[in-house]
């Protein structure tokens, strides 16, 4: 199959890389041929760019490095797309391991942090999980993630087994229409449990009680 035809291909996976590198960007277009599943369909190098390319390419999955010229451009331009194209998945991808740098990326909306350690194969199942809906967390960060929930000595064993049940199916990456369907409830009702779950987890977003649920044993897989 030609490029075009990977590119128009629902099976296939497509990537738009953001590092302020050129021979990083260059890096990860390469190692990506070997996926035939995944396709690079753009790479920026600034925020500005990675919104033009986020808008204009349509990626399912963004590849962010979260420190680029200026500062944490990565977590400004994670908040910008997930803002303006929710359905785009961002994934951070940093040399950097700083727990309020975790942190701060998630509650701006992305869908993991992976360290630029990791080898290709872990990289690759990172990009599906995202774009299945699902965390993709170095242990590091979870590690980070969990800590910080720790310090604030959260009621998560006060969760009811309803509320056991919607996080279980956050884990998944469920929107709260399919939650309502898979338990035969309301939208509103399993909205109003994705709100308490976060309030008794202290998460400021799903992907963070997402984590902590996974980290913390509090749900079976």
């Amino acid at each position: 199959m030609g490029r075009q035809g990977l590119m128009n291909d629902p099976n296939v996976i497509r990537v738009l890389v953001v590092d302020d590198h050129t021979v990083v960007r260059r890096g990860l277009i390469f190692v990506m041929q070997n996926y035939e599943d995944i396709q690079v369909v753009g790479e920026a190098g600034s925020i500005e760019e990675a919104v033009r390319q986020s808008e204009s390419l349509a990626p399912n999955v963004v590849l962010m490095d979260i420190k680029m010229v200026g500062g944490r451009d990565g977590i400004l331009a994670t908040q910008i797309i997930h803002g303006r194209f929710p359905e785009i998945r961002v994934l951070i991808l940093s040399s950097f391991y700083e727990p309020e740098l975790v942190t701060q990326a998630m509650q701006a909306g992305a869908k993991g942090y992976l360290l630029k350690d990791i080898s290709t194969d872990e990289l690759a199942r990172a990009i599906r999980l995202a774009n299945a809906g699902k965390l993709a967390l170095s242990p590091e960060a979870a590690e980070a993630l969990v800590h910080l929930q720790q310090t604030t000595d959260p009621n998560d064993r006060d969760l009811t087994g309803r509320q056991i049940e919607v996080l279980s199916l956050l884990v998944e990456g469920l929107t709260n229409s399919e939650i309502a369907e898979r338990l035969n409830i309301t939208t509103y009702t399993a909205r109003h449990h994705v709100s308490e779950i976060l309030s008794r987890l202290q998460a400021s977003n799903r992907a963070e009680a997402a984590a902590i649920a996974v980290k913390k044993g509090l749900i079976k897989r």
